[in-house]
């Protein structure tokens, strides 16, 4: 992941452990989805964060989601590297994980902007 973009990703994820202890459990989760945006293109980032969407349904015990980040824990990062990944998928199992999703305008300008320091 370009330097560029870890303080973004970080930030999701400070953002993400804040919420998860204050209980908000849906915000805890929208963090979660927006630094699986950001870091999906990078195979370290993208499995990481398919670990804690994993680790975050076993602490809510949410059958769906544990037995949907399974693959996606084994497979993300791979697909990553192999450059074959759904743009702008949120990487919940409540969605299929093959289907490119629009980015959030404010995600898509980080990005743009992280890619142009390059």
């Amino acid at each position: 992941m370009p330097k560029s973009l870890q303080p973004f990703y970080q930030k999701e994820i400070e953002d993400y452990k804040s919420c998860f202890i204050a209980g908000c459990t849906l915000e805890a989760w929208r963090h979660l989805e927006r630094a699986h945006i950001i870091g999906q293109p990078y195979s370290i980032e993208h499995t990481a964060i398919h670990a804690k969407m994993l680790a975050f349904g076993i602490a809510n015990r949410n059958i769906k989601e544990i037995l949907g980040q399974i693959p996606r824990l084994l497979v993300g990062g791979i697909k990553s590297w192999a450059g074959t990944i759904p743009v702008g998928n949120t990487g919940r199992a409540n969605v299929p994980a093959w289907r490119p999703m629009p980015i959030p305008k404010d995600l898509q300008a980080i990005i743009r902007q992280a890619h142009a320091k390059l």
